[in-house]
């Protein structure tokens, strides 16, 4: 029968082993990527032993659990990374209830779109052949937008309005100047570029929206009150929504303005 001091290191060993199988078996229902750190585990046991034995002496088990140490730190590290980047891979749309949660609604992608590097994504419907919209041009627009991350509710309409108690009558034209910053930024970008008679599809990520989701900070806004409802509600809601927009934009008219 061993003496209790020869069974110490044999103990400590085993203590050592099956702490090493519970840290990996927390850090993996964690995290699935930690499977792939099992050979670091093993390499650190083996470390800490020598021929399968338990190395004998204080210094010795004191750098065994100082391995320990290392090893959970490193997984958990590997862990939080993981997180992060996953929530990047799904590029994941902004929503108020589930900020910081790594989780949420992946971001709409349209193959037969263009993305610019903003992430604004956009297609021609009808490419125009007269003038340019250029920075300082005043452009002249007909547009309507739509909701499309909240059920595709429109809020405002080309050639008519839509919705409540209104006949449809047609509107007044909008106009801004492009690169003044009176607009938001996803439908300056749309605009760049176009050519007078064409019609252009677009869809606005809230980063290229409106301002702190207020409406009332640049246009274009909606003519209507069924339409700024529309959208006041789907930009005002702290739950979660998709504040992700659409807008289809027809460029009438370019006047030089001389800036």
């Amino acid at each position: 029968i061993k003496s209790p001091e020869k069974m110490a290191p044999h103990r400590a060993g085993g203590l050592l082993l099956l702490a090493l199988a519970l840290t990996a078996v927390a850090l993996m229902v964690a995290d699935p990527r930690s499977l792939r750190s099992s050979a670091q585990i093993v390499r650190s046991t083996r470390v800490a032993c020598q021929g399968g034995r338990p190395v004998v002496g204080v210094g010795r088990r004191r750098a065994m659990v100082a391995g320990l140490a290392g090893v959970a730190a490193g997984l958990s590290a590997g862990r939080v990374s993981w997180a992060e980047e996953t929530a990047a891979q799904n590029n994941l749309e902004s929503m108020e209830a589930l900020k910081g949660k790594g989780y949420g609604k992946s971001r709409m992608k349209f193959s037969d779109y263009i993305q610019s590097p903003t992430g604004l994504q956009y297609t021609d419907l009808r490419v125009g052949g007269g003038r340019p919209a250029s920075e300082g041009d005043e452009c002249i627009v007909d547009w309507s937008g739509y909701t499309i991350g909240y059920y595709g509710r429109p809020f405002e309409a080309r050639d008519k309005a839509k919705g409540g108690d209104f006949t449809g009558d047609e509107k007044e034209l909008f106009r801004f100047v492009l690169g003044d910053g009176k607009v938001i930024p996803g439908f300056e970008e749309a605009v760049r570029g176009m050519k007078e008679g064409g019609i252009r599809r677009f869809i606005v990520p809230v980063e290229l929206g409106y301002p702190n989701n207020d409406m009332k900070k640049k246009g274009p806004k909606p003519t209507t009150f069924s339409g700024k409802r529309a959208l006041g509600f789907v930009l005002e809601n702290q739950g979660m929504i998709d504040k992700t927009l659409l807008f289809d934009v027809e460029l009438i008219k370019v006047k030089p303005t001389g800036k």
